[in-house]
């Protein structure tokens, strides 16, 4: 299989990883279940949630001098280090809130509210906590939205509809990552590079909740003002989102206590727990890293195991397009349309969207369930979905989004299935 295609782990490495999750192949009441919905949410690593409950037990506070609350420090230290590793933020400042759409309002804020400028540019695709607030912001800070479009073909925005609308007067930029309906990439690189290129020292935000549990993040590579992501989609537990700011974003205006540093974001008591969650994350990904190469470095570790996750779900992907075994795929199922279907694998993360002849897509999902089956459905009037689907000219379609703790044999039951609802 060319690399372009993937490549499935080991056997004995995917039964290892297997077994590091919750609730691969049963759920909570022991039913054998394919959960196919890990975009809106994640597989828990049993490591995660296993040292969030050891740390998040005791009562000691962090900010005192004894012996337990110096080990909660460390813990907190050594969490903010291993954020730093996801990103390869060098610089700038961490920031923890609830959700990252929360830890997202707050950076659109800072930014819109201080930075000079007539317009501020987004895509249709972002996620309601990045358009929302934006659209907000521009609101109450009187500058123009601009919004660049969707391209139906590849399920994404193209660089060149982003970059045409910002000029000098551009206060902010914001995009995704990567579409949490249709997988696909957005060149980050290319758009940073090319907005700074236009604007030079424009503002820039990223929404990478959808892309970090599936690819590399590099901040030193797309130098962007601001970056969020959430550990419950990445392998970690609910109850909080994780931002980082540029050292010049993290100095603008903000809730802040006045005696802290003025780049200092996070207020109140930390929940070191939540430091640990991330540690565990990174702890994870360096052991899957271990296996293909020799590195010691803790970041090229987390980079050679990201790159091995992307190369098993890609692998995955194509397997559930064209089929594994004697099973066929999603695209030669008769009476079921993929979109969003471009050929070249490495521009997606592992979504899919598929539409039926012969189901709405709740129905579908309903029909999935009772095979031991969980997707998602996206439709035109959720508060979640309306806005991109509308720009794909679609009233709904069925999200399929397995992870990389998933075999092969996962992708071949659930084709059978697809099948079989096909031909209901």
């Amino acid at each position: 299989m060319s690399s372009s295609q993937g490549e499935f782990f080991p056997e004995s490495l995917m039964q290892a990883i297997n077994a590091r999750f919750h609730h691969v192949d049963r759920d909570i009441d022991g039913r054998k279940r394919l959960f196919f919905d890990n975009a809106g949410g994640s597989f828990r690593l049993k490591t995660a949630v296993d040292t969030y409950a050891r740390i998040d037990a005791m009562p000691d506070c962090p900010e005192r001098i004894h012996d337990r609350s110096r080990y909660l420090q460390d813990i907190q230290a050594q969490g903010e280090s291993d954020i730093r590793t996801i990103l390869n933020a060098r610089d700038g400042s961490i920031y923890t809130a609830l959700t990252a759409s929360g830890a997202m309002f707050d950076m659109v804020r800072a930014i819109m509210e201080n930075v000079p400028g007539t317009n501020v540019v987004t895509t249709i695709l972002e996620h309601p906590s990045s358009y929302d607030a934006m659209t907000l912001y521009a609101q109450r800070t009187h500058k123009t939205l601009r919004v660049a479009p969707s391209n139906p073909e590849t399920g994404g925005v193209d660089v060149d509809a982003i970059v045409s609308l910002i000029d000098a007067d551009t206060a902010l930029l914001s995009v995704m990552y990567a579409s949490n309906i249709s997988g696909a990439k957005f060149d980050i690189e290319r758009i940073v590079g090319r907005a700074r290129a236009k604007k030079p020292g424009l503002f820039i935000i990223v929404d990478a909740v959808q892309h970090a549990p599936h690819g590399v993040i590099d901040l030193e590579k797309t130098p962007v003002d601001g970056i969020n992501f959430a550990p419950y989609k990445f392998f970690g537990c609910r109850g909080s989102g994780i931002a980082w700011l540029s050292p010049r974003a993290a100095m603008l205006p903000h809730h802040r206590l006045a005696a802290k540093h003025e780049s200092a974001w996070e207020l109140g008591s930390p929940a070191p727990a939540q430091f640990a969650v991330v540690t565990e994350i990174v702890n994870y990904v360096t052991w899957i890293g271990g296996h293909f190469g020799d590195a010691s470095d803790r970041r090229e570790l987390f980079v050679q195991g990201m790159h091995r996750i992307d190369r098993h779900e890609r692998a995955l992907l194509g397997a559930l397009l064209d089929g594994h075994g004697e099973q066929r795929g999603l695209r030669q199922i008769g009476g079921v349309s993929v979109f969003w279907d471009h050929p070249d694998l490495t521009k997606r993360d592992l979504i899919i969207g598929i539409g039926f002849e012969n189901l709405s897509p709740t129905d579908a999902v309903r029909e999935y369930e009772r095979r031991g089956v969980i997707v998602y459905e996206r439709i035109a009037s959720s508060l979640y979905s309306g806005r991109m689907l509308k720009s794909f000219k679609l009233a709904g379609a069925v999200r399929i989004s397995p992870l990389h703790c998933n075999a092969p044999h996962d992708v071949e039951r659930f084709l059978a299935i697809t099948e079989e609802l096909a031909s209901l």
